[in-house]
């Protein structure tokens, strides 16, 4: 049984609810096997989630583990939100970039003990402007406003953050955080199109970035590829350790879901943008999410990729106090058996 929850209110009600039990002191309740709530973002980079909802996988696993999983989605954007809601109990699977995930399993460790389950696939966010004087990250002044969903802290942030270090010195890698805006894909997308407005750059992903870039006055000062050095993983799911341990079968059968749905959305990549489109209410044509699927740039895979980059590069600036050894210190065993970095 696949239920969604019909709105952020429900989602923020229970959140308020769970954080103040947990302020008062209250025992929050053992959640019996078999039940999952799970948070995904906006955009063509939680592809892989689309699938698994559509096809019911987490229930198909179930059944093989011996278990009937009742599954609630639900839609955020920013990892701040997310974040929050999973500390609280408020959600068992949330999912951002590989850098939030980073800093939660940082400061988490020893308590709560966040670690990723698995990738959501490989691909490139641009930084996009619509200043014509805007070419390079040199460019940006004080003038200049980078809408990105989660300022100084997403994924967004924190690769441009790495790059601003390289360029400017790693004592100013927040340099761009006083400029950076708070805005969610769609919306930064509108306003960066339509212009007139405070936002005139946006640190973008699939497929808003390619939705923006048809408009001629809008273009690409850099990929995430180009600061990570190649492919990188874009976004992750992850949990607490408390989840995992105690739901083993659930999170056996979530896993090969997801194993499942990659396969499925690289043998089938028609039929995947279909399922984009279906789940995700998108208005965008069915040839264009295509294309965005087919883009040889972009992989749908569930190994983590260059995701240890991300890790070296941010204890180096101080945002991780814990330094990983490999990308396994921060990966539940499950993703183990696919090849990572």
């Amino acid at each position: 049984m696949t239920t969604r929850l019909s709105s952020k209110g429900r989602l923020r009600r229970l959140f308020t609810t769970t954080l103040a039990l947990s302020l008062l002191g209250a025992p929050l309740m053992a959640r019996a096997e078999g039940s999952i709530r799970i948070a995904q973002q906006f955009g063509i980079g939680y592809l892989i989630l689309d699938v698994v909802q559509d096809q019911k996988l987490i229930e198909k696993y179930g059944k093989q583990e011996g278990v009937d999983i009742k599954v609630e989605w639900t839609s955020l954007s920013g990892a701040t939100g997310m974040n929050e809601a999973l500390l609280a109990g408020a959600l068992d699977v949330v999912s951002a970039g590989a850098p939030p995930a980073l800093v939660l399993w940082d400061r988490t460790r020893g308590r709560q003990n966040v670690k990723a389950i698995a990738s959501l696939g490989s691909m490139p966010n641009y930084l996009l402007s619509n200043n014509p004087n805007v070419r390079t990250i040199k460019d940006f002044s004080d003038k200049d406003r980078i809408a990105v969903p989660a300022a100084g802290v997403g994924f967004q942030s924190r690769t441009l953050q790495i790059e601003t270090a390289r360029v400017f010195g790693k004592e100013d890698f927040k340099r761009f955080d006083s400029i950076s805006v708070s805005l969610s894909h769609p919306d930064a997308t509108a306003a960066l199109i339509a212009g007139g407005s405070e936002i005139n750059a946006h640190f973008s992903s699939p497929p808003f970035q390619y939705q923006a870039l048809e408009n001629k006055k809008v273009h690409k000062v850099i990929s995430s590829y180009d600061i990570m050095g190649g492919p990188a993983t874009f976004n992750v799911l992850y949990t607490t350790q408390k989840f995992h341990d105690e739901n083993p079968k659930t999170s056996r059968a979530f896993y090969k879901a997801l194993v499942e749905a990659a396969e499925f959305v690289r043998n089938n990549k028609a039929k995947a943008a279909d399922t984009f489109i279906r789940v995700q209410k998108s208005k965008l044509a069915p040839e264009f999410v295509r294309r965005i699927v087919e883009d040889p740039e972009i992989n749908f895979t569930v190994s983590p990729e260059r995701t240890f980059v991300y890790a070296e590069q941010l204890h180096a600036l101080g945002v991780l106090k814990n330094r990983a050894n490999s990308w396994k210190d921060y990966f539940f065993e499950e993703a183990y058996a696919q090849p990572g970095s």
